[in-house]
Parts: C-alpha cells; structure tokens; sequence
C-alpha cells in the first residue's frame, strides 16, 4: 500500500512537469485588464482560463480561474473575494510575481515567490495557475492557495484551509471552513463575520500521537478520489460516492466546500451540451442536519429555522410567523414577523387576545430550553407559553413542556411521531401595529391612492409614512380629508399629517395623547415618545424633495434608536381636496 501511494505521487509530479512543459506560457510584462478584450489567460486545451469575470450586478469583477469549455463557466479559484477589484483594474506580471491594482495603482493583491524571481507564469490543463523560476519550477501556485475548491491532481498539505463562499454568488469568506490540520481533515462553522471556529461538525479522525501513522496529506488524485494518506504512506478514503462515471476522461471534476457548509465532490460531462450540470458524488457530512449540534451558533441553517435533508440535499426553513432575514437567502436567520417580547401593550393586555399557538409537527431545536414543566398537559403547555413573555415555543413531549425563546438554534426535521412544537405567534400573524387596527375600514382606498403616481422608491417612503400612521393610530379621525381622489391623495395625506404634527405646540409634545391623532387611543398613549418619533420619522419620509429623505437604513436607524431623529422641515404647500 505504501509503495503505491508514493508510485501515485511519483506520477502525479511527472503529470505536472509534462502539462507545464505544454502549456502556452506568459511572458513577464504580460497583463490583463476588465476593459479591453483581453481579459483572460487560457490551458492548453482551454478547459481553464485565468483572468477577471463580471460580478452580477455591479460594477466589479473578479480575478479568478473558471472552466471555460462548459456554460457554466464555473469559478474553481478568486484572488480575493473579499475585496472584488472595480471597472478599471488591471493584473501585470512581473519578476516580483502577479499585481492587481485599481485605476488609480493601488494595489488590491498580489501574489509574490517568497524567494526567487518569476520568470513567466502558466496557466495549466489541470486548473493551476503558476508562477514559474529557475527553469521549471513553480515558485508559486493557486493550488497552494486554494479557496473554495479543489481539483483533481491538487493536493492539501498540513496546515491547509478552504473556506466557503457567503452565499451562491457572494465570493466574500462564508460561515465554514474546512482545515487539514494536526492530522485530520475536519470541517468547522465559524462566528460570521469574524474567522473564530465553533468545534468541528466532521472530523475524519487521523490524527495518532504515533506521527507516522497520522494524516499527512489530502490527496484529489487524477481518478477523482479523495483520501488522506498517512506518513507511513497507508490510504485512509472518504465517505464514498453515489456513483462510479466511466470513462473519467469525458467528466470534469471539482470537489467544493459549498457555502451551505458540505463538502461536495461534484462530476460534471465534458460535452458543454449535457443539460444535467455538476451533479455530486459525494457529500462530507453525509447529513449536514445531524452534523451540526453546537452549543452556540446559528447551526447548519440561520438563527430561528431548522433544517431538512432529502436525498443528501438539505435546505432550510421558517417556522410558522417568522421570514428570512434576507428573502434571496434561505440559509440566513429568520425573524419573527411581529415584535416579541416583555414590553409595550403585553404588559397590559391579555396575552390571549394578543397571541396564538401554532402547531409544527416533527422539528426540534434541541438546546436552548430555559424551563421544562412536568407532569403537563398539551392545553396547559400552550396557556403557560402564552402567558410567559419570554417563551417563543414550547416542545411538548406527551408529558412534559420545554420552553425556549429566542434566538433558537441547531433547528432540525426529526423522526415521525415526535411531540408537538407550539409556535407563539401574533393573532393574524401580522407586526403588532397592525394587528389592533380594528378593520379601519379607510385603508384598502388609502393604499390604492398612494400606489398611484410618482417613482417606485418615492411611494414606498410614502407608503412607509402610510403605515406608520395610519396602522399605529388606528382611531385617529380623516376629518373632512378626501383621500380617494387619486389626484391629489398623494398631497392630502403628506400634508394632513405633517400639518397636524407642525400646528402642536409643546405642550403637544407632552400631552400627545390628548391629540386630534391619538384620539385616547390608551396603546398611543401608553408610548407617547416611540408614537412622536415614529411621526417625526414618517415627516421625513414624505418630503417633496428626494434629497432631504432619508435612506431606508437610516430610516430603520432611527426607528430602533441608534440615531436620534432631527426636526423636520417644513413641507411645501400642496393644494387640498376638502369636501363640503
């Protein structure tokens, strides 16, 4: 066994010199730039290319290595995801090695031979860039500095790292990292944004304190196998795959640590009309869902879902009341869609007019709890979770109820048959604002009228102005307003608020519930200052004037207090529809 492992890395070293050999090498002086036509350095055979590719909307681009004879075109390699280089930037060759510099020089990354001179560089069939000096030899490599994938013939020595990508078309470092490291090839998520790891949620277990039987080396051989090799030179494979593709010389191969977190061995034919794409081999862990179990982080899916496998593919999910924080994404956390909670009118009013129980079968978030009660009935688990404002969900077991509140985490499907999950959730399952609106019947017209005319972003402000009234005050009076009269509604209602929140005086300011708006609604009144500054908010939102809006962050800023809400200007005078 050992003597073939060492006769496999003999000829995948012969492999290497023989594809340098044939490769069209690049001259130092050499350059590529994302605005002329030469924006890319092509294998041999063209089955890679190295050079700058067009991020999706936007103005920047990439330095990366991608295939380049399939549709795809899928990226293998990126100098820095991180820091994407705008329209402008160029990448020179020198002796010094490769430059990336902005328009105006400065330089974005660079990748330098530690101690010799680069003499040209190579862009090779197997998938690696390389810096080469002294005749033959590579003095730097992309399969040296690996970042999301591996390909066949690259190998990882001790102390390598693959991180993931943020997201499917986000190239910035993501949420795991794969290490071989002390012996072992394990896979750990980290603290997103920052780079600490949480304990490893696969662990191939290589590691003796005898170092040569201890894992030396990953090794992504020629025939598309992954294992580790030992010192002593024994082979050590990874979970196996789904299938065995015959001949492997019609198949590209790729094995990527996907931003989801799993390990995927990926095949993919050569003939660029092959309509199934990269389809994996094998995944690393087999069930990212039981993999992940930790006692802090968000687990393999975000904070507040949970996460269900189907044919070794897992994704994730919202529980009922809750969305995704960003809706492109589903492995980002979810939020509840109503404010949870201890303060504002749950104090005051009886959780059960406020709340409701929403049943989810088979789903788990298995650490968390902070009480179980017991002996408990199903009736009474639910009433204790309601009437405790702390608690988000309740497991009931058949004999007891675990609580647990917010963030949950390490969400999972589970075994049929398993207990009730009991969902606290706004009745009507809509934000608290809006659940005591008491069937204004003036919405629906008032919501049609400020869809009409103007730009996309303006009626947005203005319909984000629209809810934060009318939704927050839902008693207040129109008055003899008409707002249905689609030709100056939009004008109406800016001015309407504006001109009742500008006539108060200070004494408004304090006694706000005593006001034309409030009406002695008792929840307006329970918060005058949140209801102030939610309308001072709402003013700037409907400036005639597009510079003096704020931005929906600052906007978001000063509606959860971080920034302090400024006077509004005076509006311009609109012309008002009054009836008679």
């Amino acid at each position: 066994m050992a003597s073939l492992a060492l006769s496999s890395l003999i000829l995948l070293s012969l492999l290497q010199i023989l594809r340098c050999l044939s490769a069209a090498n690049i001259s130092v002086g050499s350059s590529l730039s994302t605005t002329s036509d030469n924006s890319s350095w092509l294998s041999p055979s063209g089955d890679f290319a190295f050079g700058f590719r067009h991020l999706n909307n936007s103005d920047l681009f990439l330095l990366a290595i991608w295939f380049n004879n399939i549709p795809e075109e899928t990226i293998v390699w990126y100098a820095d995801g991180d820091n994407p280089a705008p329209r402008g930037s160029k990448v020179v060759l020198t002796t010094d090695g490769l430059s990336l510099k902005d328009p105006r020089g400065q330089t974005i990354w660079s990748a330098s031979p530690s101690t010799r001179v680069a003499d040209e560089a190579a862009m090779l069939d197997t998938g690696n860039f390389v810096l080469i000096g002294n005749g033959s030899n590579y003095v730097w490599q992309s399969f040296e500095n690996p970042r999301d994938t591996i390909l066949p013939t690259q190998r990882l020595d001790l102390g390598s790292m693959v991180v993931s990508k943020v997201t499917e078309a986000n190239f910035s470092k993501g949420r795991f990292e794969l290490h071989f490291t002390n012996g072992s090839l394990v896979l750990n998520p980290v603290a997103w944004p920052t780079r600490f790891n949480y304990k490893p949620y696969y662990n191939s277990n290589t590691y003796s304190v005898n170092s040569s039987e201890s894992g030396h080396q990953l090794v992504f051989n020629e025939s598309a196998d992954i294992y580790i090799v030992k010192a002593n030179g024994e082979i050590v494979q990874l979970p196996s795959g789904n299938e065995l593709l015959n001949p492997r010389a019609d198949y590209y191969f790729r094995a990527t640590l996907d931003f989801d977190g799993v390990f995927t061995e990926y095949a993919r034919a050569k003939n660029p009309d092959d309509n199934q794409g990269w389809r994996p081999l094998r995944v690393v862990p087999e069930n990212m869902c039981l993999a992940m179990f930790h006692d802090i982080g968000r687990g393999g899916c975000g904070f507040n879902s949970y996460c269900s496998i189907e044919n070794r593919n897992f994704s994730c999910d919202c529980p009922p009341g809750y969305v995704f924080v960003d809706p492109n994404n589903r492995f980002s956390d979810c939020r509840p869609t109503f404010r949870q909670g201890c303060g504002g009118d749950d104090a005051s009013r009886d959780p059960e007019e406020l709340y409701e129980i929403r049943e989810l079968n088979n789903v788990n978030w298995p650490l968390g709890d902070y009480e179980r009660l017991e002996p408990y009935n199903q009736t009474m688990c639910e009433k204790n979770c309601l009437h405790d404002c702390s608690c988000a969900v309740a497991i009931f077991d058949g004999a007891g109820c675990w609580k647990k509140k917010l963030p949950l985490s390490n969400g999972r499907s589970i075994a049929t048959g398993f207990s009730k999950v009991l969902f606290k959730v706004r009745k009507g399952n809509s934000p608290d604002f809006a659940a005591n609106s008491g069937g204004n019947k003036g919405i629906s017209p008032l919501l049609g009228a400020l869809l009409l005319g103007g730009s996309v972003f303006f009626n947005f402000l203005l319909l984000v102005a629209f809810c934060l009234i009318v939704f927050v005050l839902p008693k207040r009076k129109y008055g003899n307003y008409n707002f249905q009269d689609s030709s100056n509604s939009e004008s109406n209602l800016r001015f309407f608020t504006y001109n009742e929140l500008n006539e108060a005086t200070d004494d408004f300011k304090e006694e706000l519930g005593r006001d034309v708006l409030v009406n002695e609604d008792e929840i307006a009144m329970a918060d005058k200052c949140r209801l102030q500054k939610w309308l001072m908010v709402a003013i700037w939102c409907i400036q005639e004037d597009p510079s003096k809006r704020p931005t929906m962050k600052t906007v978001l800023n000063m509606l959860e207090g971080y920034l302090e809400v400024p006077e509004p200007p005076c509006l311009s005078s609109f012309s008002i529809a009054v009836e008679s």
